[in-house]
């Protein structure tokens, strides 16, 4: 199958808006509700912003997705977009109750993505009732391309896995010594998660997970799996 070099200009052009948007806001969503229950370590240090310069991770965010989708194009398949952007600091410690507000604080990025694909879903329902022109076809894919990287960066995140969101959602309702038991899993928790991704099995479990939750998010809208297709052939 030749390189098509065009098609992953034509799609990182589209994604750079929803991408950075995506990444930016889980980060910064941490960050404010870190402030809102006693914890300012995030806006001491420049944290709690819409600036995507001071989340964006050279590696994660811009190398490893672009390597993984460089790969997909040259050997076919659609991989499992991965990638991250530098943590927001977060001091659990200065919180006012501190495993409780845990739950609040990891929950808020994926939260953040939930919101942001409804969003991007609305404007690819405009997209689609629109006429056709100039405009129309670039503005779906876009906002195609906004779901997906939403609503996988929710999925991903909530994997029940320290130190995702997810890890650490469990570690907030899990009683006290089985939330220390899944807390030391954490130094080894990205290293794990690396295995997973590229032995398939990250994939296996998490893909079924977003077709239901792209399902029911198009859904609020009428938009089905079928109307995502069609367009990821035009785009």
């Amino acid at each position: 199958m030749p390189f098509d070099l065009a098609g992953l200009i034509q799609i990182i052009a589209l994604g750079a808006i929803p991408i950075t948007f995506a990444i930016t806001l889980h980060e910064a969503s941490h960050g404010y509700a870190a402030r809102h229950f006693g914890d300012s370590t995030a806006a001491e240090a420049g944290r709690i912003s819409l600036n995507p310069l001071r989340h964006i991770d050279p590696v994660g965010t811009i190398a490893v997705p672009l390597l993984i989708l460089v790969s997909s194009k040259l050997l076919g398949g659609g991989g499992l977009l991965f990638g991250w952007a530098k943590p927001v600091p977060v001091n659990f410690g200065r919180m006012r109750n501190p495993k409780r507000d845990m739950l609040w604080v990891a929950a808020a990025g994926p939260g953040a993505n939930l919101f942001m694909a409804v969003g991007w879903t609305l404007v690819l329902k405009a997209a689609l009732l629109a006429p056709d022109n100039y405009f129309s076809l670039p503005l779906a894919g876009m906002a195609e391309i906004g779901i997906v990287i939403n609503v996988v960066l929710m999925i991903l995140n909530l994997f029940p896995l320290p130190p995702l969101d997810g890890g650490r959602i469990l570690v907030s309702l899990l009683p006290h010594r089985a939330a220390y038991a899944v807390s030391r899993i954490e130094p080894y928790g990205f290293v794990i998660l690396i295995v997973l991704l590229f032995t398939g099995v990250l994939g296996l479990v998490l893909w079924p997970l977003i077709g239901i939750a792209m399902t029911l998010i198009g859904g609020l809208f009428g938009i089905t799996l079928s109307d995502f297709m069609r367009l990821a052939s035009l785009t």
